[in-house]
Parts: structure tokens; C-alpha cells; sequence
């Protein structure tokens, strides 16, 4: 069982990243605020699950222990497979995927592609009463724990906060990019990449 690779990012695409550990790389399917903090030639510590079926060997990554531990969870779920459940955790973080089912809010599960309303609804069923909140999503103020309007924003800064920046810090840096530069909001996916590089690039300059 393969569970975590330290290595160098040789690719990313909309779906995978490919992690060259030792000269061997390999192929991890990723959610899509993971995939977007990825550069290639970096250094990246990913969390993995190997999932193994009848016609493949496929390894599902995650930059925090949270989100593979959501993962992990949403798969106890009858019916939920890892391509639904890593569809969750690219609509929505792993912290507000746990409070939208705490909070039974179906509709906010539903956005995930592949998933639907009844499917959304059997995933909180069979969570809400079993699922370790505490270690999913360790506890926040209130006023954070909230399912964004722009899932987009929330994407890069959930993609800071993996790298070690603190939530403030993020969150200022981008609502500085998010002044100097001309982004429609909500942020649209496409323009993700951009802006958390933007915001890291002003967050180094304040070091």
C-alpha cells in the first residue's frame, strides 16, 4: 500500500499529477484545489489511497490529511465510489464538505458532478451520525465554517492554507489580488491558477 510520495511534480493536468519520486513516476488523481497549487519542478508531499480494481491500480492523492481522511470516509458510504467521492472534494473542501453535512444541506452535495440530490442525501444519512468531525475538519470559528458562495475563491484559499500559510495571511493576500487585478466574481475556475499564484507571489514579497 502506497501512502504518501515526497518527491518532484513532472506533470499536472486537469484531473492527475504525476509525482517523480527516485526517477519513477507516478500518476495521482487529485482534487481540483490540489491539482491547482502543483508547479511542475516543485517539491510536493502528497497523501495517498491505492485503490485497486478489477481493471486498474489507481493512486488518489491529497496535499492535507484532512481531505484524504473526508475521502476515507465519503467511501464508507454504500455506492459512493472514489471518482464521486473525489468529485465532492473538488466541489468542496474537505472543512465545508464536513460542516455541509453536519448541516444536512443536501444542496450544497449535490453540486458535486456525478452525484445528485439522492445520492447527496444518502451521504448525510450515513455520515451525520458516524463521521469523525474532529478529525475532518478540526474546529474553527463559526463565521469560517460557513459553505462559500464563491467556491472558487475558497479554492485558492484553501490551496495557501495547505501550503503553511495561516488563514488570515491568505485571505488578505488574496483580497489584495483580487483588488489589483481585474477578476470577475464569484472566481471562475479557469482563473484559480492565476490568482493563488498571484497570492503567493505576495505573500513571499511580505516575508
Amino acid at each position: 500500500m502506497i501512502g504518501q510520495l515526497t518527491g518532484t511534480v513532472a506533470a499536472v493536468d486537469s484531473t492527475t499529477a504525476v509525482v517523480d519520486v527516485n526517477g519513477i513516476g507516478f500518476a495521482v488523481r487529485m482534487p481540483n484545489a490540489d491539482l491547482a497549487t502543483l508547479h511542475i519542478g516543485n517539491a510536493a508531499v502528497v497523501h495517498t489511497e491505492m485503490m485497486v480494481s478489477q481493471d486498474a491500480i489507481t493512486l488518489y492523492g491529497f496535499l492535507s490529511m484532512e481531505s484524504k481522511r473526508m475521502f476515507l470516509q465519503l467511501l464508507k458510504v454504500n455506492g459512493i465510489g472514489p471518482k464521486v467521492a473525489l468529485s465532492l472534494l473538488s466541489t468542496l473542501p474537505s472543512r465545508q464538505l464536513s460542516q455541509a453535512i453536519h448541516d444536512e444541506d443536501a444542496t450544497a452535495l449535490a453540486k458535486a458532478p456525478g452525484l445528485g440530490k439522492k445520492g447527496a442525501q444518502k451521504i448525510i444519512l450515513e455520515l451525520k451520525g458516524s463521521i469523525d468531525f474532529a478529525a475532518v475538519a478540526p474546529a474553527e470559528p463559526a463565521s469560517t465554517l460557513r459553505v462559500p458562495d464563491d467556491v472558487g475563491m475558497h479554492h485558492v484559499l484553501e490551496g495557501l492554507m495547505s501550503l503553511g500559510w495561516r488563514r488570515q495571511d491568505a485571505q488578505a493576500a488574496i483580497d489584495e489580488v483580487m483588488g489589483d487585478h481585474d477578476f470577475a466574481t464569484p472566481l471562475a475556475t479557469q482563473d484559480v491558477p492565476q490568482v493563488l499564484r498571484l497570492a503567493l507571489a505576495a505573500l513571499d514579497t511580505g516575508r
